[in-house]
Protein backbone atom coordinates (compact mmCIF):
# COMPACT_ATOMS: atom_id res chain seq x y z
CA UNK A 1 0.00 0.00 0.00
CA UNK A 2 3.16 2.21 0.93
CA UNK A 3 6.06 2.16 -0.87
CA UNK A 4 9.23 4.86 0.45
CA UNK A 5 11.61 5.45 -1.80
CA UNK A 6 15.25 6.93 -2.79
CA UNK A 7 17.38 6.56 -5.69
CA UNK A 8 15.14 3.74 -6.74
CA UNK A 9 13.47 4.73 -10.54
CA UNK A 10 9.19 3.82 -10.86
CA UNK A 11 8.49 4.20 -14.30
CA UNK A 12 5.13 3.77 -15.52
CA UNK A 13 5.61 -0.18 -16.23
CA UNK A 14 6.65 -0.60 -12.97
CA UNK A 15 3.64 1.73 -11.18
CA UNK A 16 1.28 -0.71 -13.55
CA UNK A 17 2.45 -4.00 -11.98
CA UNK A 18 2.04 -2.26 -8.63
CA UNK A 19 -1.21 -1.15 -9.36
CA UNK A 20 -4.17 -1.55 -7.51
CA UNK A 21 -2.61 -1.99 -4.04
CA UNK A 22 -0.13 0.96 -4.15
CA UNK A 23 -1.97 3.95 -2.71
CA UNK A 24 1.36 6.12 -1.67
CA UNK A 25 5.06 7.13 -2.57
CA UNK A 26 7.41 9.03 -0.52
CA UNK A 27 10.52 9.58 -1.38
CA UNK A 28 12.95 9.85 1.03
CA UNK A 29 14.56 13.37 -0.69
CA UNK A 30 13.59 16.69 -2.44
CA UNK A 31 14.32 15.60 -6.11
CA UNK A 32 12.07 13.46 -7.24
CA UNK A 33 12.55 12.71 -11.08
CA UNK A 34 13.20 9.37 -10.48
CA UNK A 35 9.28 8.78 -10.24
CA UNK A 36 6.89 8.71 -13.12
CA UNK A 37 4.42 11.57 -11.31
CA UNK A 38 2.39 11.42 -13.77
CA UNK A 39 1.72 7.73 -14.14
CA UNK A 40 1.36 7.44 -10.27
CA UNK A 41 -0.81 10.84 -10.60
CA UNK A 42 -3.31 8.76 -13.25
CA UNK A 43 -3.23 5.68 -10.47
CA UNK A 44 -4.54 8.39 -7.98
CA UNK A 45 -1.20 7.40 -6.26
CA UNK A 46 0.28 10.90 -4.21
CA UNK A 47 3.66 11.27 -4.29
CA UNK A 48 5.37 12.78 -1.61
CA UNK A 49 9.23 14.39 -1.30
CA UNK A 50 10.87 15.97 1.50
CA UNK A 51 10.87 19.74 0.53
CA UNK A 52 12.87 21.40 3.54
CA UNK A 53 15.29 18.93 5.54
CA UNK A 54 18.55 19.93 4.13
CA UNK A 55 18.06 23.51 2.74
CA UNK A 56 20.68 24.61 5.45
CA UNK A 57 23.31 22.10 5.41
CA UNK A 58 23.22 22.35 1.28
CA UNK A 59 23.89 26.16 1.43
CA UNK A 60 26.31 25.73 3.67
CA UNK A 61 28.32 23.25 1.88
CA UNK A 62 27.83 25.61 -1.73
CA UNK A 63 29.62 27.96 0.97
CA UNK A 64 32.00 25.48 2.11
CA UNK A 65 32.79 24.60 -1.52
CA UNK A 66 33.19 28.16 -2.78
CA UNK A 67 35.62 29.01 -0.16
CA UNK A 68 37.71 26.17 -1.12
CA UNK A 69 37.89 27.35 -4.48
CA UNK A 70 38.89 30.51 -3.14
CA UNK A 71 41.27 29.86 -0.58
CA UNK A 72 42.67 25.80 -1.27
CA UNK A 73 42.56 25.45 2.88
CA UNK A 74 43.19 21.91 2.06
CA UNK A 75 45.94 22.17 0.19
CA UNK A 76 47.12 24.21 1.95
CA UNK A 77 47.35 22.51 4.91
CA UNK A 78 48.66 18.95 3.36
CA UNK A 79 51.50 21.58 2.03
CA UNK A 80 52.38 22.93 5.44
CA UNK A 81 52.63 19.43 6.81
CA UNK A 82 55.04 18.08 3.95
CA UNK A 83 57.42 20.83 5.20
CA UNK A 84 56.60 23.27 2.76
CA UNK A 85 56.44 26.07 5.47
CA UNK A 86 59.31 24.76 7.63
CA UNK A 87 61.78 25.09 4.27
CA UNK A 88 60.48 28.58 2.99
CA UNK A 89 62.59 31.46 3.61
CA UNK A 90 59.72 33.63 3.76
CA UNK A 91 56.96 33.89 6.72
CA UNK A 92 54.40 33.31 4.26
CA UNK A 93 53.60 31.44 1.14
CA UNK A 94 50.66 30.37 -1.03
CA UNK A 95 50.79 28.08 -3.91
CA UNK A 96 47.30 28.94 -5.42
CA UNK A 97 46.07 32.67 -6.02
CA UNK A 98 44.01 34.00 -3.20
CA UNK A 99 40.35 35.30 -3.78
CA UNK A 100 38.64 37.79 -1.87
CA UNK A 101 34.77 37.77 -2.31
CA UNK A 102 33.41 41.07 -1.00
CA UNK A 103 31.94 43.01 -4.53
CA UNK A 104 31.95 39.95 -6.70
CA UNK A 105 28.66 38.61 -8.03
CA UNK A 106 26.91 35.26 -7.16
CA UNK A 107 24.62 33.93 -9.69
CA UNK A 108 22.07 31.42 -8.52
CA UNK A 109 20.61 29.38 -10.69
CA UNK A 110 16.95 28.06 -8.98
CA UNK A 111 15.78 30.46 -7.33
CA UNK A 112 14.19 28.24 -4.27
CA UNK A 113 14.76 27.14 -0.81
CA UNK A 114 18.38 26.01 -0.73
CA UNK A 115 18.61 29.25 -3.35
CA UNK A 116 17.40 31.53 -1.28
CA UNK A 117 19.65 30.30 1.55
CA UNK A 118 22.50 30.75 -0.40
CA UNK A 119 21.81 33.87 -1.81
CA UNK A 120 21.82 35.29 1.73
CA UNK A 121 25.21 33.50 2.80
CA UNK A 122 26.62 35.25 -0.40
CA UNK A 123 25.13 38.45 0.48
CA UNK A 124 26.69 38.06 3.75
CA UNK A 125 30.15 37.81 2.27
CA UNK A 126 29.61 41.07 0.78
CA UNK A 127 29.00 39.85 -2.65
CA UNK A 128 26.16 41.15 -5.02
CA UNK A 129 23.32 37.95 -5.97
CA UNK A 130 22.23 37.71 -9.33
CA UNK A 131 19.07 35.09 -9.69
CA UNK A 132 17.40 32.97 -12.49
CA UNK A 133 13.90 31.25 -12.11
CA UNK A 134 10.91 31.71 -14.04
CA UNK A 135 8.57 31.53 -10.73
CA UNK A 136 10.52 33.35 -7.99
CA UNK A 137 10.70 37.33 -7.93
CA UNK A 138 12.59 39.66 -5.91
CA UNK A 139 13.05 39.31 -2.63
CA UNK A 140 15.46 41.98 -1.90
CA UNK A 141 18.54 39.85 -1.52
CA UNK A 142 19.17 38.91 -4.93
CA UNK A 143 18.48 40.87 -8.28
CA UNK A 144 16.39 38.97 -10.28
CA UNK A 145 17.62 38.84 -13.88
CA UNK A 146 17.10 36.67 -17.12
CA UNK A 147 19.65 33.50 -17.64
CA UNK A 148 21.46 35.47 -20.09
CA UNK A 149 22.08 38.19 -17.87
CA UNK A 150 23.25 35.90 -15.02
CA UNK A 151 25.88 34.18 -17.30
CA UNK A 152 27.22 37.05 -18.85
CA UNK A 153 27.54 38.97 -15.01
CA UNK A 154 28.06 36.19 -12.35
CA UNK A 155 31.20 35.77 -11.10
CA UNK A 156 30.60 32.62 -9.54
CA UNK A 157 27.05 30.31 -10.63
CA UNK A 158 25.64 28.25 -8.10
CA UNK A 159 22.69 25.82 -9.45
CA UNK A 160 20.11 25.03 -7.25
CA UNK A 161 16.87 24.23 -10.20
CA UNK A 162 15.78 20.62 -10.15
CA UNK A 163 16.34 18.44 -13.00
CA UNK A 164 13.83 18.52 -15.42
CA UNK A 165 14.10 18.21 -19.50
CA UNK A 166 14.67 22.18 -19.81
CA UNK A 167 17.57 22.31 -17.13
CA UNK A 168 19.16 18.97 -18.19
CA UNK A 169 22.36 20.37 -19.70
CA UNK A 170 21.97 23.98 -18.76
CA UNK A 171 25.29 24.19 -18.44
CA UNK A 172 26.98 23.25 -21.88
CA UNK A 173 29.96 24.60 -24.14
CA UNK A 174 27.51 27.55 -25.09
CA UNK A 175 25.93 28.78 -22.15
CA UNK A 176 29.71 28.52 -20.65
CA UNK A 177 30.71 30.81 -23.66
CA UNK A 178 28.43 33.40 -22.55
CA UNK A 179 29.71 33.42 -18.84
CA UNK A 180 32.77 35.75 -17.75
CA UNK A 181 36.41 34.44 -18.29
CA UNK A 182 37.15 33.23 -15.12
CA UNK A 183 34.01 32.10 -14.01
CA UNK A 184 33.51 29.50 -11.02
CA UNK A 185 30.90 27.13 -10.85
CA UNK A 186 29.52 24.91 -8.11
CA UNK A 187 26.70 22.60 -8.21
CA UNK A 188 25.17 20.50 -5.33
CA UNK A 189 21.39 20.00 -7.17
CA UNK A 190 22.06 17.13 -9.69
CA UNK A 191 24.69 16.21 -11.80
CA UNK A 192 22.98 16.09 -15.42
CA UNK A 193 22.41 19.83 -15.17
CA UNK A 194 26.09 20.06 -16.30
CA UNK A 195 27.34 18.21 -19.50
CA UNK A 196 30.60 17.28 -17.86
CA UNK A 197 32.78 16.99 -20.86
CA UNK A 198 32.39 20.29 -21.93
CA UNK A 199 32.98 21.61 -18.40
CA UNK A 200 35.83 19.61 -18.62
CA UNK A 201 36.98 21.65 -21.48
CA UNK A 202 36.31 25.07 -20.09
CA UNK A 203 38.70 23.96 -17.04
CA UNK A 204 41.38 22.96 -18.94
CA UNK A 205 41.24 26.16 -21.10
CA UNK A 206 40.81 28.47 -18.27
CA UNK A 207 37.53 29.40 -19.62
CA UNK A 208 36.25 28.24 -15.77
CA UNK A 209 38.99 29.29 -13.50
CA UNK A 210 37.59 26.14 -10.73
CA UNK A 211 34.69 24.09 -10.44
CA UNK A 212 33.05 22.23 -7.14
CA UNK A 213 30.95 19.90 -7.48
CA UNK A 214 29.13 17.54 -5.14
CA UNK A 215 26.80 15.42 -7.49
CA UNK A 216 27.81 14.03 -11.13
CA UNK A 217 25.99 12.70 -14.16
CA UNK A 218 25.87 8.59 -12.85
CA UNK A 219 26.77 7.84 -9.08
CA UNK A 220 28.94 6.65 -7.79
CA UNK A 221 31.06 8.39 -9.86
CA UNK A 222 32.71 6.55 -13.27
CA UNK A 223 36.41 6.02 -13.38
CA UNK A 224 35.51 7.14 -17.17
CA UNK A 225 34.26 10.74 -15.74
CA UNK A 226 35.70 13.87 -17.93
CA UNK A 227 35.68 15.67 -14.14
CA UNK A 228 37.80 13.79 -12.66
CA UNK A 229 40.97 14.42 -14.10
CA UNK A 230 40.15 18.15 -14.51
CA UNK A 231 42.19 21.62 -13.82
CA UNK A 232 41.05 22.79 -10.80
CA UNK A 233 38.01 21.12 -10.09
CA UNK A 234 36.78 19.34 -6.61
CA UNK A 235 34.39 17.13 -6.46
CA UNK A 236 32.54 15.76 -3.44
CA UNK A 237 30.72 12.08 -2.76
CA UNK A 238 27.03 13.80 -2.71
CA UNK A 239 27.54 14.43 1.00
CA UNK A 240 25.75 18.23 1.28
CA UNK A 241 22.75 16.99 2.45
CA UNK A 242 24.25 14.78 4.90
CA UNK A 243 25.07 16.00 8.54
CA UNK A 244 23.34 14.29 11.33
CA UNK A 245 20.89 16.85 12.20
CA UNK A 246 19.43 17.13 8.59
CA UNK A 247 18.77 13.81 7.87
CA UNK A 248 17.18 13.47 11.31
CA UNK A 249 14.77 15.93 9.92
CA UNK A 250 14.51 14.33 6.75
CA UNK A 251 12.84 11.35 8.88
CA UNK A 252 10.93 13.47 10.83
CA UNK A 253 9.23 14.81 7.67
CA UNK A 254 9.05 11.52 6.00
CA UNK A 255 7.05 10.36 9.32
CA UNK A 256 4.62 13.43 9.11
CA UNK A 257 3.92 13.19 5.38
CA UNK A 258 2.93 9.62 5.94
CA UNK A 259 0.47 10.72 9.09
CA UNK A 260 -0.90 13.05 6.86
CA UNK A 261 -1.55 10.67 4.26
CA UNK A 262 -3.27 8.41 6.55
CA UNK A 263 -5.39 11.09 8.04
CA UNK A 264 -6.74 11.98 4.45
CA UNK A 265 -4.85 15.13 4.07
CA UNK A 266 -1.52 14.68 1.99
CA UNK A 267 1.23 17.51 2.55
CA UNK A 268 4.31 17.76 -0.09
CA UNK A 269 2.08 16.29 -2.46
CA UNK A 270 4.42 16.97 -6.28
CA UNK A 271 1.64 15.53 -7.95
CA UNK A 272 -1.58 17.36 -7.86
Amino acid sequence: DILIVNKTPLSAETLAELAPELRYIGVLATGYNVVDTAAAKAQGVPVCNIPTYGTAAVAQFVMALLLELCHHVGDHSRSVKEGGWSSCPDFCYWNTPLIELAGKTFGVIGYGRIGRAAAKLAAAFGMEVLAFDKFAQDDGVARMVTLDELLAQSDVISLHCPLFPDTQGIINRESIAKMKDGVKIINTSRGPLIVEKDLREALDSGKVSGAAVDVVSTEPIREDNPLLGAKNMIITPHIAWAPRESRQRLMDIAVDNLKHFVDGAPQNVVNK
